[in-house]
């Protein structure tokens, strides 16, 4: 049994970190069904995809809300927490062998991350873009991405506006955040405190005021 591991969401400023988990026998009906690298993907292709994931294979997917995702910023770098989390996954799944998306620039000490984590012995596959060599990791990919998209639409509903994807990059997301903070004074729910785009959007804000 193998399993591939990825995330979705490590980046934004908005909204939870997702990592998905798929274990099968082989990677031959995933092949069969044209999983690739969820990036390259459509929302449609990507939904479909994930749908059919689940029919043939074990998936596990674990959430981490922006509040906990703080709370792990105080204690440890992010690539330590992603670790941490891929090793969960890999705990509840346990495959022969494991292909992970490698969050750290080093894929060996990634690797040893994962493996300081788990009371079992396994393989530990650790590479970067895993997830467009693998395809066992590009239909965790599917799944992972799926499902915080659809978290962050959830987002939307709760505040009543849209927030874009959440990334910093993203031009909706910078000005949503700007026009909260300006008319409530602080962070939206589900913001990521701890990363530097909120520090540094209420510094301006708090600037401006003193201006």
């Amino acid at each position: 049994m193998i399993c591939g591991i990825d995330e979705a969401g490590r980046g934004p400023v908005i909204g939870p970190l997702v990592v998905a988990g798929v274990k099968v026998d082989d990677e031959s009906k995933l092949t069969e069904l044209g999983v690739r690298d969820s990036k390259k993907l459509s929302p449609r292709q990507r939904e479909f995809l994930s749908q059919e994931i689940r029919k043939i294979a074990e998936c596990d997917v674990r959430v981490v809300p922006a509040e906990d995702l703080d709370q792990l910023m105080e204690l440890m770098t992010i690539n330590r927490a992603e670790a941490k989390i891929f090793a969960s996954v890999i705990e509840k799944l346990r495959p022969e062998v494991a292909y992970v998306d490698s969050a750290d620039a080093n894929e060996d000490t990634f690797k040893s991350q994962i493996l300081k984590e788990l009371d079992f012995d396994v393989e530990v596959v650790s590479k970067h873009k895993a997830d467009e060599m693998y395809p066992v990791v590009s239909a965790a990919s599917c799944v992972a991405k799926v499902r915080r998209d659809a978290d962050v639409r959830k987002i939307e509903e709760e505040i009543g506006e849209r927030i874009g994807s959440g990334y910093p990059s993203d031009k909706k997301t910078i000005r949503f955040l700007e026009r909260w903070i300006e008319k409530h004074g602080d962070l939206p729910p589900h913001t990521r405190k701890a990363w530097k785009t909120s520090k540094r959007l209420l510094s301006l804000s708090k600037t401006k005021k003193l201006m």
